[in-house]
């Protein structure tokens, strides 16, 4: 992909967060109940940090441009595989006073808490949830899955607050705000990015960071003062170290005190299953035919039909046995400490030799080929695989499980008492029902989703 189509397509993403920045303003400012109004800040705040994200990789690739036209190449090392990696089953547990918990004494403390998710460019949210002191552990369901990670992927957790208790006025910026929601949700193109860029350096003069882990940044006067404001809690970073199977615990650092109003008493740590897939583990590497031998049986030798998948080089009689799954007829391992080394020999024969461990000894398998770009090609393709797995670490020992990613809900499930006070009664004697959006942000909705494609 050519610089000039790099560019344009992080240009382009950078445009649609604008304009989804706009509409998430827009809905703020149209929002007649609380609840409404704690999700379009969700989003205004997921928006924000997505064009800052998008904004310094713009500015990486620009510097990578202007060092390649002065002569100052990029690194030509090798590059290990990307992969997959998600998180799920998110828990974070409250450590509340006993009178506060126990005994139902003093002040009602209710919050909004959802969770920032970030991998390099890529950026997700969690549902909101509503805490108060009776719940002792703030659960977010689903699976988040980040696609074309390598495996130094940083992937930074915040847990962001905002206190239920503030007072929420409807239509807080007056007719002359909500008299502009009929009108286009955007200008053109170069304007968007131009104020996309404005605001990036609005936030850098004003101490804010365009990292992960600031407080969310205000977005001009007007949305400053608009609606309800979420607060960083919270913060931590997962890398490959932290990824296993099954559930781990991981540490905190707290960003805020507990004299803030939108304060929870956290534990200090969170609880998540973090798994990667390695795209070297996931599909076939390279397959083909060729003669193999032990290198302390040189008279036995085999014509096989290869393939290197996982862990294993898998020997088959044709490839037909392959495909239909038979057992093979010899696995060579292949592990991260796996020497691949390829020569000619005086019969103008193509080795490779394999140095490996089977069982606990050492093993030395020999593949022979006639032609000498089989042999480079599966000598580049070992090496290679055997690069990615010493890179990817524990996450090559067995492919991991990747739960599908499951969408978010319509309707809230029930999150302690708070819940009683979000939703609206239908009518006396009925049952409690949730409340629907009001017509003018359907409308508005239906506008801005349209504009952003």
């Amino acid at each position: 992909m050519s610089d000039n189509t790099q560019d344009e397509e992080v240009l382009k993403q950078i445009e649609r967060e604008v304009r989804m920045r706009e509409g998430a303003s827009k809905l703020l400012a149209a929002c007649s109940r609380r609840e409404q109004a704690l999700e379009a800040s969700k989003s205004l705040l997921t928006c924000t940090a997505r064009i800052l994200a998008l904004l310094s990789q713009l500015q990486k690739m620009r510097n990578a441009q202007v060092l390649q036209r002065v002569g100052r190449r990029p690194s030509e090392d090798v590059v290990p595989c990307l992969g997959r990696i998600s998180l799920s089953d998110l828990r974070i547990p409250l450590m509340w006073k006993d009178s506060e918990y126990f005994k139902n004494k003093g002040e009602l403390q209710r919050c909004a808490v959802f969770c920032l998710l970030q991998c390099g460019t890529e950026i997700h949210d969690t549902d909101l949830v509503m805490v108060d002191r009776t719940l002792t552990d703030i659960c977010f369901e689903g699976t988040t899955i980040f696609t074309e990670v390598g495996p130094s992927f940083q992937l930074r957790v915040e847990l962001y607050s905002s206190c239920a208790a503030e007072e929420f006025s409807p239509g807080a910026l007056g007719p002359r705000r909500v008299s502009c929601l009929g009108g286009s949700v955007g200008c053109s193109s170069g304007k968007k990015i131009r104020a996309a860029f404005e605001f990036a350096a609005v936030c850098g003069s004003s101490g804010g960071n365009a990292a992960p882990g600031s407080a969310s940044p205000p977005l001009s006067p007007d949305l400053s003062a608009l609606g309800p404001k979420y607060n960083l809690l919270a913060h931590t970073t997962l890398r490959i170290e932290h990824v296993r199977e099954g559930f781990k615990t991981h540490d905190w650092s707290l960003a805020a005190t507990e004299d803030n109003p939108f304060w929870l008493p956290l534990y200090g740590n969170m609880c998540c299953r973090l798994v990667a897939q390695p795209l070297c583990m996931m599909h076939p590497i390279i397959s083909g035919r060729f003669e193999v031998k032990l290198a302390d049986d040189l008279n036995r030798c085999e014509n096989v039909y290869g393939v290197l998948r996982g862990q294993s080089l898998l020997c088959y009689q044709n490839q037909e046995d392959q495909e239909s799954e038979d057992e093979p007829l010899l696995v060579v391992p292949i592990q991260k400490d796996t020497v691949c080394m390829s020569e000619s020999d005086l019969v103008h024969c193509q080795i490779i030799n394999i140095s490996t461990r089977r069982q606990g000894e050492d093993v030395t398998y020999l593949l022979s080929m006639h032609a000498h770009e089989d042999m480079q090609r599966w000598a580049d393709a070992i090496s290679q695989h055997v690069y990615n797995m010493s890179q990817w670490k524990q996450c090559c020992d067995q492919l991991m499980k990747i739960e599908s990613q499951s969408s978010k809900k319509v309707i809230p499930v029930k999150q302690g008492s708070l819940y009683h006070e979000i939703v609206t009664p239908s009518s006396p004697g009925e049952g409690l029902v949730v409340p629907d959006l009001s017509v003018e942000i359907r409308t508005l909705l239906s506008s801005y989703y349209k504009e952003s494609y």
